[in-house]
């Protein structure tokens, strides 16, 4: 039995077919509209070879490498600052002290009520010295998919039979050892999709550091769109790239959960010595 018949009824062959004919009109559909686009770009000119001729010039490349590297830059220190920080504010919203849960509970709901570019405006504004445009962005980002990523996973630790939690403290073990040999690693496998969903949209949020003048890949594109006047061209090419790394991440994160889910190989019992 797979995992997910626990969650909801398999589905029946009338229902398989309804879900396979959704799927294919579904991919239909966004086909039209992807020639739809395409023919409707190519009858405004945007195909000319003229407007694609900056793409030639090696400095073009050399300006969008550079955002690109400020870019992944950016989403690497926030990805591992933020799993870091929701895993501490997880731990605090699950502590058996009220007054560390009543702060953890705060500091989740007020930062997941602010909007992520006034964070960053503010951090900016407030420091633009001492920060700069990098950690203004770095800093909001931590904070805001920390938090986030705080219930996912106090909603993972949860998720784990309680009775498994009950036999480990009927062994003697403690609550942190409970939480680092029991719960989290059966924890890990189910919110392994969520977290790398949140990855990405923290990948993806790193565009909102143009607006503090961050040079990430949309402020590079931008400076490329005024200098050569090729707005359509640009965008094509930086939304190619945006996807070339999504797609790369959700790759990554399924050979993650593909590894995490083989089944692992039985250690060999030592054979006891016989008493004389």
């Amino acid at each position: 039995m797979n995992d997910t018949d626990f969650l909801y009824d398999a589905p029946g062959p009338r229902t398989r077919r309804r879900i396979l004919a959704a799927s294919v009109l579904t991919g239909l559909a966004l086909i039209a509209s992807v020639v739809w686009i395409v023919l409707r770009l190519n009858d405004r000119g945007q195909f000319a070879a003229e407007l694609w001729q900056p793409f030639r010039d090696p400095s073009v490349w050399t300006t969008i490498l550079q955002g690109l590297g400020n870019t992944l830059k950016a989403a690497a220190l926030a990805i591992v600052f933020a799993i870091a920080l929701g895993a501490l504010l997880a731990a605090g919203r699950l502590s058996d002290h009220k007054p560390v849960r009543w702060v953890a509970n705060v500091v989740v709901e007020v930062f997941r009520a602010i909007p992520l570019l006034i964070m960053m405006i503010g951090l900016f504004a407030a420091f633009p010295e001492s920060l700069g445009p990098l950690w203004s962005v770095v800093i909001a980002l931590t904070v805001y998919n920390g938090s986030l990523l705080s219930e996912v996973f106090r909603a993972g630790v949860n998720g784990v039979p309680a009775g498994q939690r009950e036999a480990a403290f009927a062994l003697g073990l403690r609550k942190t050892q409970v939480m680092t040999l029991i719960l989290l690693p059966q924890a890990i496998r189910t919110m392994l999709p969520v977290i790398i969903s949140q990855c990405v949209v923290t990948l993806k949020d790193t565009a909102l550091g143009r607006i503090v003048t961050y040079q990430e890949l949309l402020l590079a594109g931008g400076t490329i769109e005024v200098t050569y006047q090729d707005y359509v061209p640009t965008t094509i090419v930086l939304a190619a790239i945006y996807v070339s790394l999504n797609m790369s991440v959700s790759g990554l994160a399924q050979l993650v959960q593909r590894w995490l889910s083989r089944p692992r190989k039985p250690v060999p019992a030592v054979a006891a010595e016989s008493a004389a």
